[in-house]
């Protein structure tokens, strides 16, 4: 497995990396980046489309929930599946295990909280979930793989996305133009604008908390072409490559995507499929915007924690 890893005269980010996919190696890496969940800890995830089966598991993810004390928090969506509306939402959480393991909060359940970004450029605040101010601190629990918009998701989509209300989403899809799911597929923006709109979401998240208050997992397995969201996923054609994590989203995502740009792939094992559909999205460019305005780094330094044993 080819690792690019970034040399630059400033400051890197850290991420940390292993290849075992198991709940004790999510515990392991979280306490690798050595900031401690306190207070009220809400655990973003996406708890995954009806139908789909290759969201990250309540299996997977137990250890680190309970480690923490965490709740599993999650928004409605703005298209029309099985969890835009927040009774067929909990059917589905209930019908994926979540609720039988976890406190999980549907965080727009009871309405929409509008808080700052710095970016202005397309939207001009973040409309995420009301209940997203019941938190102290939260772990970013990302699943990694393909996705038909942005091309790719990792803990920078499960940021503005995934923490928005379904009023949220839409204005993060339009890139700013309406709140209302059903306009908004109508006024679809240029590609590079519902990324930086993005990027702007996310950041505005990560301010929110504040630094020592997020942190930043990417679980990299079942990475199929198509998200979490969609119901009737294709099966994935690259093999897993194991848990990333950081403090640092930009640094995080970006040592994600040159991990799958650099694999050398054999029979059974093809990057190219997920590859393409990155490229044919621009989605690395979330990436390079979430940078400029300040968000993080793309240097890094990639610390392997299976070389400590």
């Amino acid at each position: 497995m080819a690792v690019a890893m970034a040399f630059a005269a400033q400051a890197q980010s850290k991420v940390y990396f292993t290849r075992d996919i198991t709940p004790e190696a999510l515990v392991n890496i979280y306490k690798a980046l050595g900031v401690p969940a306190q207070g009220r800890v809400a655990v973003k995830i996406s708890t995954g489309e009806g139908g789909n089966t290759h969201y990250l598991k309540p299996t997977l993810i137990r250890n680190l929930v309970d480690e923490v004390n965490g709740t599993i928090v999650e928004c409605c969506t703005a298209y029309g599946g099985s969890r835009q509306d927040v009774s067929k939402h909990w059917a589905t959480i209930h019908e994926h295990g979540f609720d039988s393991i976890f406190a999980v909060d549907i965080m727009d359940e009871h309405g929409n909280l509008r808080i700052p970004v710095r970016d202005k450029r397309h939207i001009k605040y973040d409309i995420v979930g009301e209940h997203l101010g019941h938190y102290d601190f939260m772990i970013n629990l990302a699943h990694f793989k393909g996705h038909a918009m942005g091309g790719f998701g990792g803990v920078l989509k499960n940021a503005s996305i995934g923490v928005a209300s379904t009023a949220g989403k839409a204005y993060i899809h339009s890139a700013g133009v309406t709140v209302d799911p059903e306009q908004c597929w109508r006024n679809l923006p240029e590609q590079d604008h519902f990324l930086e709109s993005m990027a702007a979401a996310a950041q505005g998240v990560h301010n929110y908390f504040g630094e020592g208050h997020i942190i930043y997992i990417n679980v990299m397995n079942n990475m199929s072409v198509d998200c979490d969201c969609d119901g009737t996923p294709e099966a994935p054609k690259l093999k897993d490559m194991g848990i990333l994590a950081s403090t640092d989203p930009v640094a995080l995502d970006k040592a994600c995507l040159d991990l799958v740009f650099n694999h050398k792939g054999s029979a059974g094992d093809d990057e190219k499929p997920l590859i393409a559909r990155i490229n044919r999205q621009h989605g690395t460019y979330i990436v390079d915007y979430a940078e400029k305005i300040g968000l993080g780094s793309k240097q890094y330094v990639l610390i392997n924690l299976d070389n400590a044993r």
